[in-house]
């Protein structure tokens, strides 16, 4: 079965893909006209699935709770992200987290680093070797930080002005958020990303504590505006979060045509409250959805998506569907982030995808997308395709 929600409302139809080189050569439904070599005929394969808003150097502070965010930065991230000055340190735990993104069936991300240049360069070598498609950089930052993850503005810029894409990996510009950012290391910020054509990612209204905190450092402007007059919202822009925007600020980012990353997870886990997702919609804001590890527990976004689903009920929100909760998770999240051949099983696309096995009763079920998002098992999963590798299968765990 493949997940072909164009084709059939119900989300999979029987078929087959045929995979050379990077790409997807070609297509079909029905029976395969040749033995498979990979999956058969109780599989389903979906496209590879994409995070919108991940933190690679955070995969070992998974589950601290019970602090507020900016405390929780202090005691327990920033600590994390001063190891990455060691660049075989970062290295190595680049390696690591992809390995893990992808066993989960994760083949493309939006990624956050630390300040160190030299580090998030290594890293984007060892997520590039996995063949995985990423936006990845430095996680800008010049003040209200510790004094080792702060740098001068200009310097920064200089560093990352260094960056090329390496594999499918392309540099992203990452100022953290305005906390942590001056106006003009984000005006700077703005300058390289609009001159080099890159994404640009940070974060944008997560917590009341964090809202309050902008207000005093810019004069009560409200925070999607501060990012404005710095020139950071832009079509290739992806603010995390928004919990806390009013329509005057959903509207901002619908006219600057900048996608909001929903995540859900890591909303629920440091208790920040639950983003208006139907608001957004309804003001015609471009959405995403990420697991933003390690705010987010879970690295897999099958079961981000499935709380997308919680969020909107426990608001008294109509919920996604499970089609619109995998679509949102592969091609969905490919579009908001410019990939424009990537999250779809069609010829030409590239060939990044997830084969599974699911136990779970499927030919009379009412709604088996829906079955499979609320049932979803990771031990499914037995081969993810990155780029037309076989980065992951799970019989290499045997």
């Amino acid at each position: 079965m493949l997940f072909q929600p164009d084709a059939n409302p119900r989300g999979l139809v029987p078929g087959w893909v045929h995979v050379e080189g990077g790409s997807i050569l070609d297509v079909g439904f029905g029976s395969a006209p040749a033995r498979a070599d990979l999956g058969g005929d109780d599989s389903c394969i979906f496209p590879g699935f994409i995070d919108a808003h991940v933190h690679l150097p955070q995969f070992d502070s998974i589950g601290v709770a019970g602090l507020e965010l900016l405390d929780w930065l202090n005691t327990v991230i920033f600590p994390a992200e001063m190891r990455w000055g060691d660049p075989g340190f970062a290295a190595a735990m680049a390696e690591r987290a992809t390995d893990e993104l992808i066993s989960f069936g994760t083949t493309g991300f939006a990624g956050y680093g630390t300040v160190h240049a030299e580090s998030v360069r290594e890293a984007m070598v060892q997520v590039a070797s996995r063949h995985v498609r990423a936006v990845f950089g430095p996680s800008l930052m010049d003040r209200n930080a510790p004094p080792e993850l702060c740098r001068v503005a200009s310097e920064q810029i200089e560093a990352l002005s260094g960056f090329s894409t390496i594999g499918r990996v392309e540099p992203a510009v990452t100022p953290r958020f305005a906390v942590a950012c001056s106006p003009e290391l984000m005006t700077q910020a703005a300058e390289l990303a609009r001159a080099r054509g890159w994404a640009i990612q940070t974060h944008l209204a997560e917590t009341r504590a964090e809202m309050a905190l902008v207000a005093s450092l810019f004069g009560g402007r409200p925070y999607a505006q501060v990012y404005d007059e710095c020139g950071l919202l832009t079509p290739r822009t992806i603010v995390a979060h928004g919990v806390y925007l009013d329509d005057a600020q959903r509207d901002l980012l619908r006219r600057r045509g900048s996608v909001l990353a929903h995540c859900p997870t890591a909303n629920r886990f440091l208790r920040a409250g639950a983003m208006d997702r139907d608001a957004a919609q309804v003001r015609g804001v471009r959405l995403a959805l990420g697991s933003d590890v390690a705010g987010g527990p879970d690295r897999s976004m099958v079961r981000v998506a499935r709380a997308m689903v919680e969020t909107a009920w426990s608001v008294g929100h109509e919920a996604p569907s499970g089609v619109e909760c995998f679509r949102a998770i592969t091609r969905g999240n490919a579009e908001a982030l410019g990939w424009n051949a990537c999250g779809h099983i069609a010829p030409g696309f590239e060939a990044d995808l997830v084969v599974t096995r699911p136990t779970l009763g499927l030919a009379e079920h009412p709604d088996p997308l829906g079955g499979l998002l609320h049932a979803w098992d990771d031990r499914w999963i037995e081969q993810t395709i990155v780029g037309g590798v076989v980065e992951y299968d799970v019989r290499w765990r045997v």
